[in-house]
């Protein structure tokens, strides 16, 4: 499936050790000519850590995507009745939000383009990055892993001598998982060798 002229939200939560992986996706996405609009949690711009500030990792995507970044619920709403979006990637998502959005609280904009693209029967793709996958998380992701409409990048444990719980997306195949959550199928396989990457 060809991705040219199809709308895709791009959300981005606080794993900050991830986002050197996700912007060439990003890049990738649009470059294969599919219109990017990026979603940003309140994590993501309020903070500052070792792997960069926030404000200047949205305005590298604000300026890959050629879009606005919405940053606020208000902002995230109409993309479901007017702005509908073809699909929804998280990624990275947190632990933390991965369990808000297993269960149903949507207190991010985030999370608002994900439920407001699943309100359209639309696939959702979740990029995982979080220490607690294998640990109480483990039943959040099994359940977002069983609702229709949610696809997941193949992923696995990144470093499972000194982090065994922590679970990872190969964010390299992001693309192939949009092409095929798109035609709604999970691209496979979902679990892999993470750490050998």
């Amino acid at each position: 499936m060809s991705l040219k002229g199809k709308h895709i939200g791009f959300g981005l939560t606080g794993s900050h050790c991830t986002y050197d992986a996700v912007v060439p996706q990003i890049e990738e996405l649009v470059q294969l000519g599919a219109k990017v609009t990026p979603f940003v949690s309140h994590t993501v711009t309020s903070t500052n850590t070792r792997f960069g500030d926030g404000e200047d990792w949205v305005s590298k995507i604000v300026e890959i995507t050629g879009n606005e970044a919405v940053d606020s619920i208000v902002k995230a709403e109409p993309f479901g009745p007017r702005t509908p979006l073809d699909c929804m990637v998280i990624a990275p998502i947190t632990g933390n939000s991965i369990s808000k959005f297993a269960n149903a609280m949507t207190d991010s904009p985030v999370l608002m383009g994900a439920k407001a693209t699943l309100r359209n029967e639309k696939p959702v793709v979740l990029g995982i990055s979080t220490n607690d996958g294998l640990g109480l998380n483990g039943t959040n992701i099994l359940r977002l892993m069983s609702t229709k409409n949610i696809y997941f990048i193949p992923f696995g444990q990144d470093d499972p001598v000194k982090k065994p719980n922590s679970l990872v997306a190969r964010m390299t195949s992001l693309t192939e998982t949009i092409e095929n959550a798109m035609n709604g199928k999970q691209y496979q396989p979902v679990l892999v060798e993470r750490y050998l990457d």
